[in-house]
């Protein structure tokens, strides 16, 4: 794997916030807070130090490019999904294409029954975390007992010296059926709203962007009602289409991966950040190459098989930028 040594002018005026699935990112160790018994040496898996070491690689050099045609760098800011611990995510930030990329990260571990927690990857140089906090989704299942998934991790910072806020998110997935588990995605939808509420009640005109696998679409309720209560922009609505997505599953294309905005990043400041665009980071190196699924990403594991791949998803990002309106130009350092 090379890197993309032609994209050499690095945008002082941009900076990348992105999103990524990395699907199933677990080490080799038995944890006891994690339900992993599939990603172990031993299990039908075979989940070897040189698989994992295989697939941080993988994740790093994805990482690494994202949103670097447009910039010519990495990203500031990487939300995170399905991470086991903060084990594999100091890992991940060691390997080779990420060793220079001044990367910290904040992570909780959470209560979900899989032990999977999400977490924020961060450029020190670029972003100062000030404050952190998760919050749990409330839930039951039909017997009133509780039932656990992934917290919503919100964190507080500066992006090149001006204060935003970062929400990441991963909600209850489909694998029971779309409408048996819609509940559960709606409840999260109301946990999102009561944060985004409370932090603007505490920021006058906060800059708030909200990552994640939602496991819902665009034009899902649960989306729909954040963009509508909230007044939140959803570039993903323009981004969905039939032969195109961020995940794969029974023969069509989802986008359940997005990145939302408040729309206070289209009010120009002088010294703000202002939305720029947003896209799919679905380059060739992460798609299968042939086969019928050619064209999807190349996946870690299809079932039990080892396939040797990055994630099941795609990643995505939003490119964020600082323009000079008095003058109508837009500066490269």
């Amino acid at each position: 794997m090379t890197a993309y040594t032609e994209y050499d002018i690095v945008r002082h005026d941009m900076q990348t916030i992105a999103f990524y699935n990395l699907e199933n990112l677990f080490n080799l160790v038995d944890d006891t807070l994690s339900n992993d018994p599939d990603l172990l040496p031993r299990s039908p898996k075979k989940w070897t130090h040189r698989r994992y070491q295989n697939k941080l690689r993988k994740l790093g050099f994805a990482i690494g490019n994202i949103g670097k045609k447009e910039t010519g760098k990495h990203p500031a800011i990487v939300g995170l999904a399905e991470v086991e611990n903060a084990s594999v995510i100091e890992d991940l930030i060691a390997s080779k294409p990420l060793e220079d990329c001044n990367y910290s990260y904040v992570h909780y571990n959470s209560p979900d029954e899989r032990g999977m927690d999400v977490a924020l990857l961060y450029d020190t140089t670029s972003f100062e975390v000030l404050e952190s906090e998760t919050f749990t989704i409330d839930l039951s299942n039909e017997s009133g007992c509780p039932e656990y998934t992934r917290d919503i991790l919100l964190v507080t910072g500066t992006l090149d010296a001006e204060l935003i806020h970062v929400v990441i998110n991963h909600w209850s997935s489909r694998r029971e059926g779309i409408k048996e588990t819609e509940t559960k995605r709606l409840a999260s939808s109301r946990k999102l709203r009561t944060i985004i509420t409370a932090i603007q009640l505490k920021f006058e005109n906060a800059k708030i962007v909200v990552l994640g696998d939602f496991n819902d679409g665009p034009h899902n309720t649960s989306i729909k009602q954040l963009v509508k209560g909230l007044n939140l922009y959803n570039p993903m609505e323009t981004l969905q289409s039939y032969h195109r997505g961020s995940v794969f599953h029974f023969g069509r294309w989802n986008l359940f991966d997005q990145i939302l905005c408040t729309t206070n990043f289209f009010n120009w400041s002088k010294k703000g950040f202002e939305f720029h665009k947003a896209e799919i980071f679905d380059e060739d190196f992460l798609k299968l190459i042939k086969g019928p699924f050619r064209g999807t990403p190349f996946r870690t594991f299809v079932g039990k098989k080892y396939k040797g791949g990055y994630s099941d998803h795609f990643p995505v990002y939003a490119i964020f930028k600082k323009s000079d309106k008095l003058t109508g130009l837009n500066e490269v350092i």
